[in-house]
């Protein structure tokens, strides 16, 4: 049967399988930021990514977290339970990078009290604001018990990584989780973890090891997503 694209995405494309309950999540090699303003390729990105995700995954499986991931089927593609996904994301946030330094005026690479976990919509259209308690509330984003519960997943998949990375000498800095429903009705972690939705720094040298290479021009794209494959498979 002939795999049908049911949505396309900056760093994904989906696919119908036989099974409804299925897809098919192949991993690309295309790279954006700025809300889509700055494109670009990393080459073999998708390869790392699907290899990085597929481990980390497992890892939390290990832990308890139930994760869309069945297999992976190819270099660059993941046979995934099929989710109804919340419409937001969730950040986690140990140390201050990104958006959160313009927004509050922390200096990069603070080290927070405890990790910060913040709700954005997603919505492109809108550039993914951030949203409080009440604005999900509001707008019918998730349940009190939806967003209890996805705090608690939130946490306990932070502490699980946060150790695992530490053990690499790898910061785990930031990054961003998403979650839906399965067709049993149990939250489940979807998407990906990656270079593309984390922040990775070398615990010794502060070495940005993410996305932020492409975002910022560093320099060493390709290389950075190597190392940390290589670091996340030792």
């Amino acid at each position: 049967m002939t795999q049908e694209i049911i949505y396309e995405g900056k760093a994904k494309i989906v696919y119908s399988t036989d099974d409804p309950n299925m897809v098919s999540q192949k991993f690309k090699d295309d790279a954006t930021a700025f809300d889509g303003k700055k494109k670009g390729q990393i080459a073999s990105k998708g390869v790392r990514n699907a290899a990085i995700s597929t481990t980390l995954f497992k890892l939390l499986e290990e832990r308890g977290i139930i994760t869309q991931l069945v297999e992976r089927t190819a270099e660059d593609t993941l046979l995934c339970k099929r989710l109804t996904m919340f419409p937001v994301e969730v950040v986690i946030r140990n140390y201050a990078a990104g958006s959160i330094c313009k927004r509050l005026g922390f200096e990069e690479g603070h080290k927070m009290k405890k990790p910060m976990l913040e709700f954005f919509l997603k919505d492109d259209s809108l550039g993914d604001p951030l949203v409080t308690d009440a604005h999900i509330e509001e707008l019918e984003l998730l349940t009190r018990a939806e967003r209890d519960e996805i705090e608690q997943l939130a946490l306990k998949i932070n502490e699980t990584l946060t150790k695992f990375f530490a053990e690499r000498k790898v910061l785990l800095i930031d990054f961003k989780l998403e979650f839906g429903k399965d067709s049993e009705g149990n939250i489940v972690l979807g998407d990906e973890i990656s270079p593309d939705t984390c922040r990775f720094w070398d615990a010794e040298t502060r070495e940005k090891l993410d996305k932020d290479r492409f975002r910022r021009d560093l320099g060493g794209v390709e290389e950075a997503y190597k190392e940390m494959l290589n670091r996340v498979e030792s």
